[in-house]
């Protein structure tokens, strides 16, 4: 067994590490963002049956690893409607990776804002004054709040006192607080449906426990029966003995949630949740020597086509030429797994070439998108290349008819514009004829059309000047038909 770890060691790549830590990043954000829910241990049900699928898989249990591929394959399905919350909370902190949010000063602000909280929290449970107040975290919290009103207001006792004043409108709702300012009032929040878990609860707690259960933010209700003050937080709801300890809650929060000048943002990422880290890493590791491993290397060949690149101007190839090849690769079975065989080609610079007939030797360089693979030859190895020198020339342009005029019609004249069109030709073809006609114009159409713009005909080894055939106008003239 130490010999088999060995052996994997000294086979790593830095693509193998840099494998192992993409997905031990990976599996330890989703670890972490399972520690604190309440679905956790369905996750971990989920990673006990991915455990014994890859123990099954290393050792070739046949038939459990197919029983457990059909039961993945329903249970992608399931877990879509079993963490459908926690899913849509995972994507939205993703998408505000990239986005700053504007944060209070973490040595005064937010003392300040916890001291006005945990007084403000006091001062309602002495005189029983019913109260939800909401503060924000990380996570956004738009699409959980309906109705209330926008203030964006310096946070203060008074302003606080002034919206859970019982004749104030919006006393019923929540206010939510982010930072030093009161963004909005008499907001609605969602209800929890694991309320019955934690005895009779009332509305104010109800909904602080269903907020806590969709996001990070925590909730403060102050009860107007009892004054007792509680503080929702992970799913959790529980009593506050007094102000200086919901001080310290809040202090904790806002360490947490507030700016982190003074630690490097590294160093304080590898300090939290090192359990979970070790855990991924060790999970990752794994995961990449039953799946990424490489362990045995195979051949395989395919037909690619042949491009050539960069043939001068002045020169063009002549047909028939090589248009495939076929080319050997070898490497992991992992490598061909990545590869699209449609990537493949073999990729030839002619921009030193001559004109005549050249040998070109096909080597591995010239074949591109092979992923991590080796190309062990390619068949055949020598090819035959044939140019020729262009030469300008001046060719009139033929009108070609069809069908007969209208009846009492006659036709004088047929005019071209442009008479010549300038080409390029190879130079086998200087001294033959080269004739440039254009599509039949239907003398039937001369009542209801006079001039025309018919495509053109031309041999395929000619060349127009400025890269594609000039717009050619036909314009046919009539004239009455003589008396006998």
């Amino acid at each position: 067994m130490i010999e088999y770890a060995l052996k994997i060691i000294k086979t790593l790549r830095i693509p193998d590490i840099l494998d192992i830590a993409i997905i031990s990043f990976m599996i330890s954000a989703i670890l972490t963002w399972f520690k604190d829910r309440a679905s956790r241990f369905v996750f971990f049900g989920i990673t006990l049956l991915g455990l014994i699928y890859i123990f099954a898989r290393f050792f070739q249990l046949y038939l459990t690893t197919i029983f457990l591929q059909s039961f993945f394959a329903i249970l992608l399905f399931v877990l879509v409607v079993i963490f459908q919350e926690d899913l849509r909370r995972f994507f939205e902190k993703l998408a505000m990776l990239g986005r700053f949010r504007k944060m209070f000063s973490r040595d005064k602000s937010f003392n300040e804002s916890a001291d006005i909280l945990s007084e403000t929290a006091a001062d309602f449970a002495r005189k029983k004054i019913g109260a939800l107040i909401v503060i924000q975290g990380k996570d956004p919290l738009d699409r959980h709040l309906t109705g209330g009103n926008k203030l964006e207001g310096f946070l203060s006792k008074d302003l606080l006192a002034g919206i859970f004043d019982p004749h104030s409108s919006g006393h019923d709702g929540a206010v939510l607080v982010d930072g030093d300012r009161v963004q909005r009032f008499g907001c609605h929040l969602p209800l929890s449906a694991n309320a019955s878990e934690h005895g009779n609860l009332g509305l104010r707690h109800t909904a602080a426990l269903g907020l806590s259960e969709r996001s990070d933010a925590i909730c403060i209700v102050v009860s107007e029966e009892n004054g007792a003050i509680s503080l929702a937080k992970g799913e959790k709801l529980a009593k506050i003995a007094s102000a200086s300890a919901l001080r310290l809650e809040l202090e904790a929060f806002f360490e947490k949630n507030g700016p982190h000048s003074k630690q490097n943002p590294w160093v304080r990422w590898f300090k939290e949740n090192q359990r979970e880290k070790a855990l991924a890493i060790l999970l990752a590791c794994i995961l990449w020597g039953v799946f990424g491993y490489q362990r045995e290397t195979i051949r395989r060949e395919f037909a690619v086509p042949i491009e050539y690149l960069n043939v001068p101007a002045e020169l063009v190839l002549e047909e028939p030429k090589t248009i495939e090849a076929s080319v050997m690769l070898m490497g992991h079975t992992q490598a061909f797994q990545l590869l699209n065989p449609d990537d493949l080609k073999i990729s030839i610079n002619l921009d030193k070439i001559h004109p005549g007939k050249q040998n070109i030797y096909l080597t591995a360089k010239m074949v591109k998108n092979t992923s991590n693979l080796n190309v062990a030859s390619v068949t055949p190895e020598r090819i035959t290349v044939s140019t020729t020198r262009l030469i300008p020339l001046s060719v009139p342009v033929e009108p070609i008819t069809e069908n007969r005029p209208p009846d009492g019609m006659e036709v004088e004249s047929i005019t071209v514009t442009p008479r010549e069109v300038r080409i390029i030709v190879p130079q086998k073809l200087k001294g033959k004829r080269i004739r440039i006609i254009t599509e039949p114009v239907d003398l039937s159409q001369l009542d209801v059309q006079r001039a025309f713009t018919p495509s053109l005909r031309y041999p395929k080894d000619i060349f127009f000047v400025g890269g594609k055939p000039p717009v050619i106008r036909v314009v046919v003239k009539i004239k009455s038909p003589s008396k006998k």
